[in-house]
């Protein structure tokens, strides 16, 4: 389905620079980024639970070995 969608989206700016639509495509690419900027400031990463979390250790010179 991704795929379908790129090659979608490939298609229509060939298109559109070929035939010197570029106006358009300025449009779309500027509302493209605005939406992506949109669904970014919306996502709530800070808050997500990591899945795996490595942890150091609060000796890691002894857990090295070189003991201070």
């Amino acid at each position: 389905m991704t795929a379908l969608w790129a090659l979608l989206l490939a298609v229509v700016v060939i298109v559109l620079i070929y035939l010197e639509k570029t106006a358009v495509l300025y449009i779309l690419c500027t509302l493209g980024v605005a939406a992506l900027l949109v669904v970014v400031a919306f996502s709530d990463l800070a808050q997500r639970e990591p899945k795996s979390e490595v942890g150091q250790e609060p000796d890691a010179a002894g857990v090295a070995g070189r003991e201070r």
